[in-house]
C-alpha cells in the first residue's frame, strides 16, 4: 500500500517525466472523449453512485493523462489507486452488513433532539412545509448528488497536481469512512423519511432526487433512488454527506487563493446539510455530528500518521544498539 507511502514520506508532486508535446493532443482528445461519455451516461442512465465505478472513471482519465510518460507513470498510477480502491470496496461491503448485527435502531431519539434544538419544531417538517420551489428542488438534487462525484474528482486533480496533498486527502477519506462505519455499527439510526414511514414523526417525503424530474432527467433520479435502496437504510449518524463536504472544504481552503473560491467552498459545506435536512435524508443533529467527525478526522489523522512514522523510524536505544557488541565480547 502506498497512499504516497503512508509512513509519512511524501513528494510535492507526481514525479513523472515531462511528456512529449506530440502526446498533448492525444491526451486532450482522450480526456474529452471520456468526459463526454461520462456525461452522456449520466443523462441516459443516471449518475452512478458506486464509489468504485466513479473511481474507475477518474483512473481512466488519469491513465489518459499518463500518455507519453512511459510505463513508470502507469505503474505509479496502479500502485497509488489500487490500495485506495480496495479499502473503499471493503468499506462499502462492510457498510452493507452494518445494519444486520443486532443493534437496536434509534428512531425517535434524533427527532427529539432536533425538536429541542429548534424550540419544539421539527426542522425537516417545517422546511418541507414552507420551502418547495422548483428551482430549489433542482439545486437540492444537484448538491445532494455532488457527494458522489466531488471526492473522486478532487482525488484525481490532487494526484495530478500535488501527490503529497493527494496522499494526505486519501488518508482522510479512508479515516472518515472508517469512523462513520464504526458509528453505523454501534448506533444504527433511522433518517427522517424512514421515521415518518414508520409513523414516528409527521409526514416527511424523501425529496433528494425530486429535482431530476424538473430537469426532465427522470432516469437519473431513478438510478439514484435505486442506489439508495441498496445501501444501509439506517446509516444516518453521522451524516457522511455533510462530513465529506466539510472535509473537502477544509482540505482545499489552504490552496484556494481567490475569494470566490473560498466562498464557494464555504457555501458548499453549508448547503449540503441544509439540503439533507430539507430532503428528509438527515436530521440537523446528524449533520452537526458529520461536521464534527470531519474536523476530528482532519485534525487527528495527520497526527496519527506522523506518530506512526516516528515510531517506525525510531533509532534503537543505546542498550539495544550495544547488545550485539556485549554478546560478541562474552563469546
Amino acid at each position: 500500500m502506498t497512499l504516497a507511502d503512508t509512513t509519512g514520506t511524501t513528494t510535492s508532486a507526481v514525479e513523472l517525466p515531462v511528456p512529449a508535446d506530440r502526446y498533448r493532443g492525444a491526451r486532450l482528445l482522450g480526456t474529452g472523449g471520456l468526459l463526454a461519455t461520462f456525461l452522456a451516461t449520466c443523462v441516459v442512465t443516471g449518475l452512478p453512485t458506486d464509489r468504485l465505478v466513479l473511481l474507475g472513471w477518474v483512473v481512466a482519465v488519469l491513465a489518459v493523462q499518463s500518455l507519453g510518460r512511459g510505463w513508470p507513470a502507469l505503474l505509479r498510477l496502479l500502485a497509488d489507486w489500487l490500495p485506495l480502491a480496495g479499502v473503499l470496496l471493503l468499506y462499502d461491503l462492510s457498510r452493507g452488513f452494518a445494519d444486520g448485527l443486532g443493534m437496536p435502531v434509534a428512531v425517535g431519539e434524533l427527532a427529539t433532539a432536533d425538536r429541542w434544538l429548534a424550540g419544539g419544531v421539527l426542522p425537516t417538517v417545517w422546511l418541507q412545509d414552507h420551502w418547495g420551489a422548483a428551482w430549489w428542488t433542482v439545486v437540492a438534487s444537484l448538491v445532494y448528488s455532488s457527494h458522489f462525484v466531488v471526492t473522486p474528482v478532487v482525488l484525481g486533480v490532487l494526484w495530478l497536481r500535488d501527490r503529497a496533498r493527494w496522499a494526505a486527502y486519501a488518508r482522510l477519506v479512508v479515516g472518515l469512512s472508517a469512523a462513520g462505519l464504526v458509528t453505523y455499527v454501534l448506533y444504527p439510526a433511522a433518517p427522517p423519511w424512514l421515521a415518518a414511514k414508520d409513523g414516528v414523526i409527521a409526514q416527511v417525503d424523501r425529496l433528494s432526487n425530486s429535482g431530476w424530474a424538473v430537469l426532465g432527467l427522470d432516469k437519473a433520479g431513478a438510478l439514484l433512488s435505486s442506489g439508495q435502496g441498496q445501501v444501509n437504510q439506517v446509516a444516518a449518524v453521522p451524516s457522511l454527506h455533510t462530513a465529506f463536504a466539510v472535509l473537502t472544504a477544509l482540505v482545499l481552503l489552504p490552496v484556494a487563493h481567490r475569494v470566490w473560491q473560498r466562498m464557494a467552498l464555504a457555501a458548499y459545506a453549508v448547503a449540503m446539510p441544509v439540503v439533507l435536512v430539507w430532503s428528509g435524508e438527515h436530521y440537523v443533529v446528524d449533520t452537526l455530528l458529520g461536521a464534527v467527525y470531519a474536523v476530528a478526522v482532519w485534525l487527528l489523522v495527520p497526527r496519527l500518521v506522523a506518530a506512526a512514522s516516528r515510531a517506525v523510524r525510531r533509532p534503537p536505544l543505546p542498550a539495544e544498539a550495544g547488545a550485539p557488541q556485549r554478546e560478541a565480547v562474552a563469546a
